[in-house]
């Protein structure tokens, strides 16, 4: 029973724990924010201002014996204690201890508590300058001298600790013993202002040799360190020459930058220290090795890096040059700018011709040559005219100054050649360089070498240009069969080309063979397609005019007309009868007129008519009669006003216009609507003048007594 018991308590007990539920968080059922709402800046300022978190301080305790000052030692000291072994790794705890222990005149105590914080973190910095500084305060020096000799033993690239061990040594006047802890510290190989803080020591004392030889251990050593590339600083070059010209050892500052130019040479070359040793040669008057040093120097380094070196030259040549030199130096800057723009972008052709312009004007010739061979080397990448005529002007350039600056006849040829084998003729061509190439041949009195080259050209690639200016070159040498044969080409290869047509009987006029130049111009008009027919036939006229063939120019107007009835060809056929003919040359001119008006009168264009009828008007009144000079007035058009319905292009309604129209009495007999429009009018003027005679009866009165 008692198992039992104890088996069904167990039972209860762990259905009552079962039922044991977590309470449950209550649920906040208005979620809407506070109408005032407080922040945590407020708390903290309203428990400050109610000075909640300020303790009272401390009742002030007065020792008034040995006892109690021991107790009061014991019970400090056991606060320290306690702070250092909760937290041994605090080391301002350490700090404050030995502080309090040093304020008791315990400096036994407190270099203890130093080791001891020493023996818990050795690399604090602070820790060994707080130590050191307690033994220099109460006159340790030799406690002093170990500590710093522990301190830079264990952490030698801390400088600080170098700088305070140096600067007690001399304070206390032990100049070797600081001297031997700068050496020490050079073993190191420390940075650029250890060294100079080295040199600015020895020069306090007056040992200028041995800075000199501190100067020289450090370049030295940055001189291995560039081998293994460390210090590889110019600066520290020209501090070391500035170092000897401040105490007046001119050679050797002058030896001193000779060494550094030589020590970087051309690799690691920079612009500062260049100006340096040029301002320290211009400050001993030596002008030529500073103008020297100043080319040497522009010539090597890359031009972005020399925008200071340019300064500094050009304001020595304005100080001490004559003009020839500060003119070299802006051509000098001028090159170098150019020099950029072409090396960042080579197909900038106008960059090129720039620059040439510039080398052309004062450089010697194969300097003038290699920058052509560079500019002509950027052939454009696409094969379109369009990108080649830029490009193309630098073979004319080129070879106009090999002919013109440098006389050089073998090379202009040469230029000449490689350009024509460089154009692709089968795409395009330049006849400017063809027609130049022949030009330059007959410079050179080779008369051969010219045709062969224009025979080349319309060979390859014929054009209208290259054409006129073989036939040009010909004409000016009277070799006229030539030219004969060269415009039957011409001619075969665009017949199509009036102003050929025109110039080819031209030349037959003027060779007096006039049947070969009609034949030419009859072959001209019997082409099927012309780029400018009004201009031959015009030219076919004249022709025939000046020969005194009135019969045959009437024809040839009479075969223009078969073709187009234009108002200018009538107005220039009744000029020519006015002119050409004899006693019925009035009778011949009226019916000229009289048959354009009826030809005429079925063209669209009205404003041609109305020209032709004014050319007319102005004949008869210069020599009609007033017989006819009435006549033309009745046939004169009269000038109305019309509107006419505009759309656009999508079709929709663009407004109203007005324009002017023509009406010929001639088409209005024959219009039955004009005539009916005519009396319309007439009965509307009727009708209003009869209104404003009912309006205003008195002035009838009046006007008929009148």
């Amino acid at each position: 029973r008692g198992g039992a018991c104890a088996h069904s308590g167990g039972k209860m007990a762990s259905t009552a724990a079962g039922k044991q539920r977590i309470p449950k968080v209550a649920k906040v059922k208005n979620k809407a924010p506070a109408e005032v709402q407080i922040t945590a800046e407020q708390l903290l300022r309203e428990a400050k201002e109610r000075e909640l978190e300020l303790l009272p301080p401390p009742p002030q305790q007065k020792i008034t014996d040995v006892e109690e000052l021991n107790d009061y030692k014991l019970r400090k000291r056991k606060t320290f204690e306690d702070n250092i072994r909760k937290n041994r790794t605090v080391i301002s705890n350490w700090i404050k201890y030995a502080q309090w222990e040093e304020s008791l005149k315990e400096i036994q105590r407190a270099r203890s508590i130093y080791e001891r914080a020493l023996d818990v973190d050795y690399r604090n910095v602070t820790l060994w300058l707080k130590y050191a500084e307690m033994e220099m305060k109460n006159r340790q020096v030799n406690h002093a001298r170990n500590i710093w000799d522990r301190a830079i033993t264990t952490l030698p690239r801390v400088n600080q600790f170098w700088y305070k061990y140096t600067y007690m040594e001399e304070m206390l006047g032990n100049v070797a013993g600081s001297r031997q802890v700068f050496e020490r510290w050079m073993e190191w190989q420390p940075e650029e202002q250890a060294w100079h803080s080295y040199i600015n020591f020895e020069l306090r004392y007056k040992e200028v040799d041995r800075a000199r030889s501190i100067y020289e251990r450090y370049i030295l050593s940055r001189a291995l360190a560039v081998l293994v590339l460390v210090h590889p600083e110019v600066k520290n070059w020209i501090k070391y020459a500035r170092f000897e010209e401040k105490h007046s050892y001119f050679a050797h500052a002058r030896k001193v930058y000779e060494r550094a130019v030589e020590f970087f040479g051309e690799e690691h070359m920079d612009e500062h220290l260049y100006v340096a040793f040029a301002k320290f040669e211009e400050n001993q008057k030596e002008f030529e090795r500073v103008r020297v040093i100043y080319k040497y120097a522009l010539d090597r380094i890359p031009k972005q890096d020399a925008q200071n070196l340019f300064k500094n030259y050009t304001i020595f040549e304005k100080k001490f040059g004559d003009r020839r030199g500060i003119e070299d130096i802006i051509v000098s800057k001028r090159r170098f700018q150019y020099e950029e723009e072409v090396k960042a972008n080579p197909h900038n052709y106008d960059a090129w011709f720039d620059y040439l312009r510039l080398v052309e004007s004062d450089t010697d010739a194969e300097t003038v040559r290699e920058v052509y061979e560079r500019a002509i080397a950027n052939v454009p990448p696409i094969q379109e005219k369009r990108h080649w005529k830029r490009y193309i002007y630098l073979w004319i350039n080129y070879a106009l100054y090999e002919e013109l600056e440098a006389k050089a006849s073998k090379r202009t040829r040469q230029v000449y050649q490689a350009c024509l084998e460089l154009l692709p003729h089968k795409k395009f061509t330049f006849a400017k360089m063809w027609l130049l190439y022949a030009q330059f041949e007959i410079r050179q009195k080779n008369l051969p070498l010219a045709r062969r080259a224009l025979g080349t050209s319309i060979g390859k690639c014929p054009k209208n240009k290259l054409f006129k200016g073989y036939i040009e070159l010909e004409l000016q040498l009277r070799e006229f069969d030539r030219c004969r044969k060269l415009y039957e080409k011409f001619l075969e290869f665009a017949p199509e080309n009036c102003t050929s047509w025109i110039k080819f009987a031209e030349l037959e006029t003027i060779l007096g063979d006039i049947d070969r130049a009609r034949a030419i111009y009859e072959l001209a008009i019997g082409q099927p397609r012309l780029d400018m027919p009004e201009v031959l036939w015009k030219s076919y006229i004249d022709f025939e005019i000046e020969q005194e063939e009135f019969e045959k120019t009437r024809n040839l107007y009479r075969r223009l007309l078969q073709r187009t009835q234009h108002v200018k060809v009538w107005i220039s056929l009744a000029q020519f009868e006015l002119s050409a003919g004899q006693g019925e040359r009035l009778q011949r001119c009226r019916q000229i007129y009289e048959e354009a008006n009826k030809a005429m009168r079925s063209c669209e264009e009205k404003e041609e008519r109305v020209m032709l009828l004014e050319s007319w008007r102005s004949f008869e009144e210069e020599f009609g009669t007033d017989a006819t000079k009435e006549r033309i007035d009745k046939l004169m058009p009269e000038k109305i006003k019309k509107r006419r319905k505009l759309q656009a292009e999508d079709g929709s309604d663009a407004g109203w216009e007005e324009y002017y129209d023509y009406i010929f009495p001639e088409d209005t007999a024959n219009q039955p609507n004009l005539k009916l429009l005519a009396m319309a009018k007439l009965w509307k003027k009727q009708q209003q003048e009869s209104e404003a005679a009912a309006m205003d009866p008195d002035k009838d009165i009046d006007e008929s007594q009148t």
